[in-house]
């Protein structure tokens, strides 16, 4: 399975928890996919545009600047940048604001590896359609 991830996708964590940062990227890693950068808040992350990364996982609640917040910050600046959303703050108003600020997705913590990778998933054959 791990052999048809496609390699154009590159990814950036963004937890401030080291624990589920590093949960993230050791799920991600076991099943295939690229994981180019980390962050542990939004002001580490936003240099990590430059990196060509193309995915960002990120957590909403974050010290300083909100996942939200960092969320603008990408789709302002790197238009073809997909965004995944986490948190365990399951309400209606923040979906709605993260999918309206450029999310593609949101999964609500605590979430399956499943879940995690069906989410990327969808990504990975949106780009496939688009190239």
């Amino acid at each position: 399975m791990s052999n048809t991830r496609n390699k154009d996708l590159k990814i950036v964590v963004v937890d401030d928890s080291d624990f589920s940062r590093n949960s993230l990227i050791e799920i991600l890693e076991k099943n295939g996919f690229s994981v180019v950068g980390q962050a542990s808040s939004a002001n580490e992350a936003v240099p990590l545009l430059g990196t060509g990364a193309n995915l960002f996982l990120i957590d909403i609640v974050m010290p300083e600047v909100s996942g939200i917040e960092l969320s603008k910050i990408i789709s302002e600046n790197s238009k073809n940048t997909k965004i995944i959303m986490m948190s365990s703050l399951n309400m209606e108003s923040i979906i709605i604001e993260s999918i309206s600020n450029g999310a593609v997705d949101f999964l609500t913590k605590p979430f399956g590896e499943k879940d995690l990778i069906r989410s990327i998933e969808k990504i990975e054959i949106e780009m496939e359609k688009d190239s």
